[in-house]
């Protein structure tokens, strides 16, 4: 165990109290200090390594593709809400993951309920699939392959 594991943390918490507190009374110094050292050692267990993005390529192809999704089913569920009520079909599906990296599953999720029509609603207690609420359900395995091609994919070069 390092008497100081996150340096820059300790310095900005160390600052960040005497500022908060406005003072340099020898208390609040001491204070400063002692949260400053006793944080970052009481929560490093608890922080993971930051994610390392192996291809910032297609990552920026992949932001593409995500705000062109979104564009597009914000018209699709405008016209399918302001439409008739049996144009709605809703539905969950499970989308069986390729992935096994945690941050990765996070982002597919993320994508997934950004883009609106789509809910991601659970992640299997092994981490082998992703449960998808969709607005509108048409066709399960279209959606289950759309998903795998257009966010899966991509994550799994930059991620893994």
């Amino acid at each position: 165990m390092k008497l100081l594991p996150s340096p820059l943390q300790s310095a900005l918490l160390f600052a960040t109290w005497l500022m908060l507190n406005q003072t340099l009374a020898p208390g609040h110094v001491l204070l400063a200090l002692v949260l400053a050292i006793g944080l970052p050692i009481l929560l490093d267990p608890l922080v993971r390594p930051y994610p390392r993005m192996r291809r910032p390529a297609v990552a920026a192809r992949l932001a593409a593709v995500v705000v062109r999704d979104v564009i597009v089913s914000n018209i699709e569920v405008a016209r399918r809400i302001l439409g008739p009520d049996a144009a709605l079909r809703p539905g969950f599906v499970a989308v069986p993951l390729a992935i096994a990296d945690p941050y990765a599953i996070s982002t597919l999720a993320g994508i997934i309920t950004m883009t609106p029509g789509t809910l991601s609603c659970a992640i299997a207690p092994d981490g082998r699939a992703l449960v998808v609420h969709a607005l509108h359900l048409d066709d399960a395995e279209a959606l289950v392959a759309q998903i795998k091609e257009r966010y899966e994919k991509p994550l799994k070069e930059i991620f893994e």
